[in-house]
Parts: C-alpha cells; structure tokens; sequence
C-alpha cells in the first residue's frame, strides 16, 4: 500500500501529528450537493446501489475538505437486503423490514449475496480509481449484533428490547442468525478489500445495551469471527473495530476480537480512551454536538483530545456520525484546529 497514506501508519501503530481525520457519515445530509444527489437518486437504497451516484456522494465530502479518509458511501443494511429480507427507507422513519421470525433464519438464500451486491464492490473499484493516492479508503459493515436488531425488530428501537428477547427466548435461533450475519459480513468484507478498500471497519451501533454475558456473546464472538475470517484471507489489512457504547468493555473487545483500531464513542473518558491507546490505534472522540455548537464547545473538545492522545496512535474523528443540522462552517473550522495544531 501506498507510504503516503497517514491512517494506515497510524493504525500500525504510529503516532502522527496532526493526526490523521475523517468523519462518520461524512457524505450525508449537512452536505447541500448530498441533498441534491439524494433527490436525483429516487430512493436511499438506488443511491447505494447506483455506482455513479454513491461515487458522487463519497467524493464530496473529500473534495470539500480533504478529509484523510474515504468511507465507502452504502448502509449497513445492505447485508440482510442481499441476504433476501426486504429492507425500504422512509423519510422521518428510518429503515423498515419485515421482522424475521425464528423458523425463517435457515430460508437466508445467500446463493446470489455477492451478485446482489456487486454495484458495492463497482463502487469500491471506482473510488480508489478516483480517490487522491493519499487518501485512504475504508469499506465497512455493520456488526451481526447490530444488523440482527434491526431484522428482528424491523426498525430501529431505544434499547432493542425485541432483540434482546428473542436471544432469550430464542438463543439457538438467535447465535445461528448471528453467525449466518458473520459469516456473510466478512465474505463481504473481503470483497470490498479485494476491490480496493484499504481498511475496513465494524459498526455495532447498539453494543450498549447487552449485559456483560449478552456483550461476549453477541458482540465480542461474532466480531472475533469476522476478524479471523479476513484476516485469513488478508492478514494485513487493518480493521478497526467501533462498539458504541462498550464502556468499561472496550478494553476486553479489543483484546478479544483483535481488531487493530478501536473507535471510541465521546462518553468514552480521554483517561480510559489514553489507556486503550496504549494497546494500538484509537479513533474518535468527539461529541457530535460539540461540532453543531461550534465556538469554544467545538475548540475545547479539539483541545483536549488532542492534548490527551495526540502523542500516541490517533486518528481523529467524530464519537458518532455527523449529524444533519451541523454547519459547514464548523467542520472546516475543525479542520483548521486539528491541522494547525502543535
């Protein structure tokens, strides 16, 4: 891989300052030329699945801003649709499925998984033809956790109470569902890397609600699975794992799944964030608000995280995505802040 990368000498291990930056859901709605591409596209999934357009939409943010990374623009919900499940997205509501039940989880055709998502993969090989050569590009998925509490409950929910039952109830079902996710994840993984991704990272958005027996099992074990199973394949590609809201069991995901970053949500303490580093490459963690707020909430939060975790492996980014109503104006003054820092 190309020397010129930062992110990826950050993620071996090497503290760069400034440290590298990007952004979760950095091509999204803030963006006017996002909202304008969205419009053009007709429905969510067309935009994540026209390789013209989720070219458009991925490269805009890099060529406003420059940020250091490029994050494939699809959703996490890709894997279920190619899986067979019916995935729609309402405005105002979010992503829709029908709730699967326990006797439909053996039905999953993954037989055409890979055709389903082939405009992915084109999207990929286009983008790192398209990308600057310093720019890294990182694929992604969302963890079999994550993505299952949206198949069983059919939308999002507060504490994924409908999920968290069925495991109970459930919990043959439930682990075969988790480790048919797994499974089809890294396959998925492993074909965005083979088209160009230079790094790949797991969303488990909802990691936050399981007691500590439910967060082995439903989201260490299957991220570990992932894990071995690309780096089977890829050994040296890294991946960065991000189980928001984790708390105190950041520390044990790390060690267990073995990812190579670790994103880190903004509740998580700069003290507790310090100590992860020391395991490896941290990403993160900036309150989301903090960036809406802007002013002295926004040059704070910059200040402190790069006082307390600049000298070791960071690569800067916000604790959760970017939300819709953040001006343009604070990301560039954020820019500004990370890049002149001393």
């Amino acid at each position: 891989m190309p020397e010129n990368r930062i992110m990826l000498d950050v993620l071996k291990g090497e503290a760069v300052f400034p440290p590298p930056l990007w952004m979760m859901r950095q091509a999204g709605r803030y963006l006017p030329e996002y909202r304008e591409t969205r419009r053009r596209a007709g429905s969510f999934l067309d935009l994540c699945y026209s390789p013209d357009l989720a070219v458009e939409v991925t490269l805009q943010p890099i060529e406003r801003f420059g940020f250091d990374a490029s994050i494939l623009f699809s959703d996490i919900l890709v894997v279920p649709h190619a899986l067979g499940r019916d995935v729609r997205f309402e405005e105002g509501r979010g992503p829709l499925l029908t709730p699967i039940l326990a006797t439909e989880i053996a039905a999953l055709d993954g037989e055409t998984f890979h055709v389903n998502l082939e405009p992915v993969y084109e999207t990929v090989r286009r983008l790192r033809a398209k990308l600057p050569d310093e720019t890294t590009l990182i694929g992604f998925c969302g963890a079999p956790w994550t993505v299952a509490t949206y198949m069983i409950a059919g939308h999002g929910t507060p504490d994924q109470a409908p999920a968290r039952l069925f495991a109970y109830r459930e919990p043959a079902a439930f682990l075969q569902l988790l480790k048919l996710l797994a499974d089809h994840s890294a396959a998925y993984l492993i074909r965005q890397i083979e088209a160009g991704a230079d790094v790949v990272q797991i969303f488990d958005s909802w990691s936050g609600v399981l007691d500590d027996v439910s967060f082995e099992a439903f989201c260490v074990r299957p991220v570990a699975e992932i894990v071995r199973q690309v780096r089977a394949v890829h050994p040296d590609v890294p991946i960065i794992g991000f189980p928001k809201g984790a708390g105190t069991h950041y520390l044990s995901y790390r060690q267990k799944t073995g990812v190579t970053g670790l994103g880190l949500d903004w509740t998580v303490p700069l003290t507790t964030a310090k100590e992860l580093q020391h395991g490896g490459a941290v990403q993160g963690n900036l309150d989301p608000l903090r960036l809406v707020a802007g002013g002295k909430a926004l040059a704070d939060g910059i200040d402190a995280i790069l006082k307390a975790l600049g000298n070791g492996p960071l690569i800067f980014n916000l604790g959760h995505g970017i939300t819709p109503e953040t001006p343009i104006a604070h990301v560039e003054a954020m820019l500004k802040l990370v890049r002149s820092a001393s």
